[in-house]
């Protein structure tokens, strides 16, 4: 970005807030310089030739100085210039006539960004659109606004219960201390009483582990939540016994679908067939004594054979079987994380063009972009809540809080 000062020197200059965002700080200055120099190139295209151009000589049409207006935007009262025509033609299109109100400018680039965009698609993107150039570091910029409602949104108090808390993580590349490291983003997503959809919070960490999972256990309580009906969460060793710490009235519930993936891993492809049908009668029985006879005979058959495929089931049954005592509908949402994977998938959708994140910040700064995203697409409660909220109320009776 060619703009009248120089960007690097002008950031090093940066002692305070109040010098980046202040009434006179950079960032009011890096907006003015860039919305008038999309204006000049919205003139450029209006009236066909360049500022001092010798195409303009007889043209029917020129340059006619411009006039100052004053905006609002999201860093407050701002004043620029705006090109007029002498045959009044122009009409700028990034602010239009009698529009005084800019924070859009700032949304557009913050709802790119969270879609997945780049600094330098985003960058690229305001090119095309405009013939005119901004910086990533005035990307940057704007989308580190988001970063006090981020902060205001993990810290929010929470509700005192949820029917459901799933408890999962997802890895990326981030560049910590000058070297690439892989970190955990622990994310917590949970169904209320109204059964309703929340992410209750996204945290960045080291690889993932019972000790962290542990300390976002520990806030959630801080937070509010007094009581959680259900924990649903892969096979990581020793998280059920971190929420059972806290919260020792939560029933655990184990991922089947995480359960059958780690099993296959053991077993020869010319038993994979074989070996699933019999494990289908175990996680698909009707009733948790079916489904403990079935195990039985399937330990007696691949037992010996495949012994990580199969003792996982035996040692982990009593936060596997959980499930069986409940109603079909309430069993579809707790015997897989698929709920919070799909969330995952969105988070996917917007780093996929990321392959190192440049920090932790930027990281969570992301992820909690398209939580929004994503919630805000999350208008219904989940399929049967009645029937579901019914029976929960026989199971965990005296701990549902209705109003």
């Amino acid at each position: 970005m060619n703009t009248k000062f120089n960007l690097d020197e002008e950031i090093k200059k940066c002692k305070t807030m109040e010098d980046l965002t202040g009434k006179n700080g950079l960032i009011k200055r890096i907006l003015k310089d860039t919305i008038e120099k999309i204006l000049q190139e919205e003139m450029n295209h209006s009236i066909g030739y360049k500022k001092h151009s010798p195409d303009g000589y007889n043209s029917g049409n020129n340059r006619n100085g411009s006039y100052a207006k004053n905006l609002r935007t999201s860093s407050g009262e701002l004043t620029i210039e705006v090109p007029r025509d002498r045959n009044g033609n122009f009409e700028p299109r990034i602010v239009p006539k009698y529009n005084k109100d800019i924070t859009e400018f700032d949304q557009k680039i913050i709802s790119m960004y969270a879609k997945g965009m780049t600094t330098r698609d985003i960058q690229d993107h305001v090119y095309d659109i405009y013939g005119a150039e901004i910086s990533p570091t005035m990307v940057s910029m704007i989308t580190d606004k988001v970063m006090g409602m981020a902060l205001e949104w993990q810290n929010r108090p929470l509700e005192s219960q949820y029917v459901i808390i799933y408890f999962d993580a997802i890895h990326y590349k981030v560049r910590s201390n000058g070297k690439i490291e892989c970190k955990a983003a622990y994310c917590c997503l949970g169904i209320n009483m109204e059964g309703k959809k929340e992410i209750i919070g996204i945290w960045i960490g080291e690889n993932e582990g019972a000790r962290y999972w542990l300390s976002v256990i520990n806030e959630l309580k801080t937070r509010g939540i007094k009581d959680i009906l259900i924990a649903c969460m892969d096979g990581l060793k020793g998280l059920p016994d971190a929420i059972k710490s806290v919260f020792p009235q939560t029933e655990i519930q184990l991922c089947v679908i995480h359960m059958i993936r780690n099993s296959l891993k053991y077993i020869g492809s010319k038993n994979r067939k074989e070996f699933m049908d019999d494990l289908k009668k175990v996680y698909q029985a009707v009733s948790e004594n079916e489904a403990s006879y079935t195990l039985e005979m399937l330990s007696s058959k691949w037992g010996k054979q495949y012994p990580l495929a199969v003792n996982p089931w035996i040692t982990h049954w009593e936060n596997i079987s959980g499930y069986f005592k409940y109603p079909f509908e309430l069993r579809r949402i707790i015997y897989t994380t698929n709920t919070v994977e799909s969330l995952h998938r969105q988070f996917r959708k917007v780093t996929k063009n990321r392959a190192v994140l440049a920090n932790d910040e930027a990281l969570f700064k992301l992820l909690f972009l398209a939580g929004q995203d994503a919630q805000d697409k999350w208008q219904h409660t989940v399929r049967d809540w009645g029937i579901i909220l019914t029976q929960l109320n026989i199971f965990f009776e005296g701990r549902i809080n209705v109003a």
